[in-house]
């Protein structure tokens, strides 16, 4: 697949694992050193072809619309200091021309598979990706290797994948997959939501990135809810067939909680040293 052309957002969440600091701010806007993870994600997003972002979010988080809006004092004042490099940067928080954005709000907390069918009226034709900003991988653009790999017809969807410990099983949706499967997208028998230690079919975990043929929104109307008593995005997956786990290139951290904040942070200020420019995951 050349590119796609719409990706979700699910950015409703209240970010409860990062408080105090997500009191007042969301925590997509939380620096990762110098940027705020909704950056990465959405350069993710432009690098795999988006034209439309679709933002499902939560009417107490406006900073996250203001935040993709220009600002035309700020940018007076840093053309009058000429501060280059910092306007550079700041315009660079605005979708370029040829992508659209579109909110939505999802006012409940129901769930991952929820906050996507919350999107469904906003996105254009064809398959859609989902990106959870939360979920920072650095290197090559995950998104875009995803939708170099995607194949429509034969794969109903395609989710980013690793593996974690065995101890930690019960807090991912986990593939059934062939033992030893060769190539980076595997076909795969099942996916289960948070099982038993156990039960787990294997190691290998979904993490924040999706492709998703369009037939997932009417089997998201028609699904009930699943693990923790919310809407899952996993049973969806499972429903449809034609699973796929996808093993990226890149480095996945957990931004959601503070360890993986810093961890995070560490690694970009490593980038930002080591390089010259602004290493962002996007081409620039």
């Amino acid at each position: 697949m050349d590119g796609l052309t719409t990706v979700i957002f699910p950015v409703a969440g209240l970010g409860t694992r990062m408080l105090p600091a997500t009191k007042a701010t969301p925590k997509e806007l939380l620096p990762v050193y110098d940027t705020p993870l909704l950056q990465f994600a959405l350069d993710e997003a432009i690098a795999a072809g988006a034209k439309r972002v679709v933002l499902v979010s939560h009417p107490d988080k406006s900073a996250i619309e203001d935040y993709l809006t220009s600002a035309p004092a700020l940018e007076e004042s840093l053309t009058r200091k000429g501060k280059a490099d910092l306007l550079r940067a700041l315009r660079a928080t605005c979708l370029p021309d040829g992508v659209d954005l579109r909110v939505v709000h999802q006012p409940e907390p129901l769930g991952l598979g929820h906050a996507v069918l919350c999107g469904a009226e906003a996105v254009l034709p064809g398959p859609v990706g989902v990106i959870l900003p939360d979920d920072l991988i650095l290197g090559d653009p995950c998104l875009a290797e995803m939708a170099a790999a995607f194949r429509p017809g034969e794969m109903r969807s395609l989710t980013a994948a690793q593996e974690v410990p065995a101890g930690q099983v019960d807090r991912y949706g986990i593939f059934a997959c062939p033992p030893g499967a060769p190539g980076e997208a595997i076909p795969c028998t099942a996916f289960v939501e948070k099982p038993a230690i156990a039960d787990a079919p294997s190691r290998l975990a979904a993490v924040g990135r999706y492709i998703l043929d369009a037939a997932v929104f009417d089997v998201l109307r028609d699904t009930g809810k699943g693990a923790g008593g919310e809407i899952q995005l996993t049973d969806a997956i499972a429903r449809m067939g034609g699973i796929h786990a996808f093993r990226f290139s890149g480095t996945r951290y957990d931004c959601g909680g503070k360890d993986g904040l810093v961890e995070a942070t560490l690694a970009v200020q490593a980038l930002r040293r080591g390089a010259a420019g602004r290493p962002r995951i996007a081409a620039e």
